[in-house]
């Protein structure tokens, strides 16, 4: 039987080629969909400060979504993976299987959830008087969307798993493009306001869904997700979610933390709000493209570990790690120097644009640690273990950022807001440096034990 190529492509290919064929299509991917939320929030501010407000308060809703596909989609992504590099074609569809459906399952439950506590949920997330109104007519369009991208979320990482990282490009970007291109039509052409920007979400949500069921029901995919292969297990489960939790986490506490952070901004006003929502958009945008390289680096050196050859598992991560510090040295240098002109192109407030100006360049700061951080987090959970992963991969964006933004603003006011996230990248970078000499130690050691054993 002929091997796979995008299979034998992670077994035996050049890993630089490789690693920017799998990955290059997930960054242009993840750089679309951040993209799209900065073209939002630019047709929205348009139309007023507290419009602005109202889409940065609802935003993180869309963390707690995309957490429930990203716990079954990357959960599952690693141990497809393996199982993949272990030759186990059969145990990898039930895998997918399982990993699909229960996704649409928890979506269905948790947008009927939303719903139920909407208004509650919107002043929780630091939603003012004046900014709730607003914010109430965009989640509910929102809230169904959200439905669409748990499942398409998860759907691109088991695609990413067995190497179709092309599809996912596809489907997003057609998505993404298409939610651009609403955007101005239903706020302003057709005068739906904050309403049809999340119209135009859930358009190009469903036309996403459309381009993954094409792909895994109609025989392209090697990967199969069928119902009668929906055959739930405690040790299925129990493989997806000791990696995906650590996702869940990162979701649900990223968007938590980026609802306190709303919350303390409100303490001084609309422009506040307004501008920390702008800014987090735009950060999204540098981080999204390093989520997107790691999305084709996850597979490679998963593929490669569950094959046992830990010698190509330590040439793959430090390459991934010196392309993605690259990067982040340039994004950082460019968002510093550029940071008040981007700021007057998203909105004409000057009081917005003067909190974030300063507020972009403080929170870019310490970007440039953002590649090795994220790739030694994704090779732990690649690899399956869970706890030190987790910790990785949650610790910048809540389980060190959530106490920071509790604690800075009452002795800084809105300096603690702005000052949070380059302190919690402080303590995430200290916390991944011994995690990376230990996971080194150990690859160095299985690997002369393999030659040894050969």
């Amino acid at each position: 039987m002929k091997e796979n190529p995008r299979i034998l492509m992670m077994k035996k290919g050049d890993i630089t080629k490789t690693l920017f064929k799998l990955g290059i299509p997930m960054v242009i991917t993840m750089f679309v969909m951040a993209l799209y939320n900065v073209v939002d929030t630019y047709f929205v501010s348009n139309l007023g400060t507290q419009q602005s407000g109202a889409v940065s308060v609802a935003f993180p809703i869309s963390f707690y979504f995309s957490g429930v596909g990203l716990t079954f989609g990357v959960g599952a992504a690693s141990y497809i993976s393996r199982l993949l590099g272990a030759k186990e074609l059969k145990k990898a569809n039930q895998v997918a299987s399982v990993a699909f459906y229960t996704t649409g399952i928890i979506g269905v439950i948790l947008m009927a959830m939303f719903f139920i506590f909407v208004e509650k949920i919107l002043i929780f997330m630091g939603a003012t008087e004046t900014i709730l109104p607003y914010a109430l007519k965009y989640a509910h369009f929102f809230i169904i969307s959200m439905l669409f991208t748990t499942i398409n979320v998860c759907s691109g990482n088991l695609a990413i798993a067995q190497g179709e990282a092309k599809i996912t490009l596809k489907a997003m970007i057609l998505g993404s493009v298409l939610n651009i291109i609403l955007d101005p039509i239903m706020i302003k052409n057709m005068n739906m306001g904050v309403r049809g920007a999340a119209l135009a979400t859930l358009i190009s949500q469903i036309i996403t869904t459309f381009v993954y069921f094409k792909f895994f029901f109609r025989k392209k995919s090697c990967v199969k997700m069928k119902w009668k292969e929906f055959k739930p297990s405690s040790e299925i489960y129990g493989q997806i979610i000791k990696v995906g939790i650590s996702m869940l986490l990162l979701q649900a506490l990223t968007g938590f933390s980026m609802s306190l952070i709303s919350k303390n901004a409100s303490a001084f006003g609309d422009a506040a709000v307004s501008a920390m929502g702008i800014v987090l958009r735009v950060i999204i945008l540098g981080t999204n493209v390093i989520f997107g390289f790691m999305k084709g680096y996850q597979p490679f050196v998963g593929y490669n570990y569950g094959a046992k050859n830990y010698n190509r598992v330590k040439n793959i991560t430090k390459k991934a790690i010196k392309i993605s510090t690259i990067y982040c040295i340039v994004w950082m240098i460019i968002i510093i120097l550029f940071s008040k002109n981007i700021m007057s192109i998203m909105i004409n407030d000057p009081e917005v644009i003067r909190i974030g100006t300063k507020a972009l360049k403080i929170n870019t700061a310490m970007f440039f640690t953002f590649g090795f951080q994220f790739t030694y987090a994704t090779l732990y959970l690649s690899m399956g273990r869970a706890l030190a992963g987790g910790i990785l991969n949650i610790g910048r964006q809540g389980l060190f950022l959530i106490p920071i933004v509790m604690i800075l603003p009452r002795l800084l006011a809105l300096d603690g807001v702005i000052y949070a996230q380059p302190a919690a990248d402080i303590i995430s970078t200290l916390i991944t440096i011994p995690l990376a000499i230990k996971v080194k130690n150990e690859l160095n050691i299985s690997n002369k034990l393999s030659i040894k054993n050969n």
